[in-house]
């Protein structure tokens, strides 16, 4: 872009030095607004539906950034009549406002074509994978009425008086029904998967290795919303199709420890 436009405007200055100069000018001028516009003004305020804001800060941009430039090619040229509101003031207009709006425009038409294909992209995916679970799902049923009868057998063979065994089996029961029956949404609420994750530890417990110990915490204000579905084989890519730059991931595997913190931004 550079060598274009010196090539093409060289001639009009009084010397090269000048005109690399004035160039130079122009295309960071070019290139700060158009990185401004695609970087804040679009995604921090038009993509928010602040209209009138991003606008006005648009156009407020345009007029500042020119008023600066014909200033610093006024300095440049040593020619403080540049600067003035006297002379051919139209010509200095359509030059430097009208042609930047058109020039930082343009450089905002690519960022909302990308930005749609992205979204196309994204969503293309994000059906896909879904179907893909979906289909695994299905591929990972048994027949799950022959499964609880079963189930409900064992558990009748167990002596009454082993309230441990009959409470764990009744937790992996509940465990499984969660899986089969609740999870086929794409969203669940909260207290389904915490009462999932709760028999999950308890039966963790029934080990009673000394070697580890297994708590579960939870503040009480973790309630009444609802998150993505479970699945830990696909959890990254489901992560980033459904909730792109709005997760943290944090997983930290050590020798006698195992963290995951994860952080996700709702949408209200």
């Amino acid at each position: 872009m550079f060598a274009l436009w010196y090539y093409l405007r060289y001639q009009d200055y009084p010397t090269r030095q000048i005109a690399i100069e004035i160039t130079l000018l122009k295309i960071n001028d070019l290139a700060l607004m158009i990185y401004v516009t695609n970087y804040l003004l679009i995604p921090r305020l038009l993509y928010k539906k602040r209209y009138a804001v991003s606008v006005i800060a648009f156009i407020l941009m345009i007029f500042a950034s020119s008023v600066a430039k014909v200033y610093f090619m006024a300095q440049i040229m040593n020619q403080p009549e540049l600067f003035s509101l006297a002379g051919n003031l139209k010509t200095r207009l359509y030059e430097n406002v009208i042609s930047d709006f058109f020039l930082v425009t343009t450089g905002a038409s690519f960022k909302f074509i990308f930005d749609y294909l992205k979204m196309q992209q994204r969503l293309a995916e994000v059906a896909k994978e879904k179907a893909e679970t979906e289909l695994s799902f299905l591929k990972s049923q048994i027949n799950p009425h022959f499964l609880f009868n079963s189930l409900n057998a064992v558990y009748f063979l167990i002596n009454k008086e082993n309230l441990q065994a009959r409470n764990a089996l009744h937790k992996f029961s509940d465990m499984l029904r969660y899986q089969l029956y609740e999870v086929k949404g794409t969203k669940i609420p909260i207290e389904k998967e915490l009462s999932y994750l709760r028999d999950y530890v308890d039966l963790q417990k029934l080990r009673k290795d000394e070697n580890y110990s297994v708590e579960f915490n939870c503040a009480p204000e973790v309630k009444d919303f609802s998150i993505g579905g479970i699945g830990l084989n696909n959890v990254k890519r489901r992560l980033e199709l459904l909730y792109p730059e709005k997760h943290e991931l944090l997983i930290n595997n050590k020798e006698d420890s195992y963290k995951v913190d994860l952080t996700l931004k709702i949408d209200q």
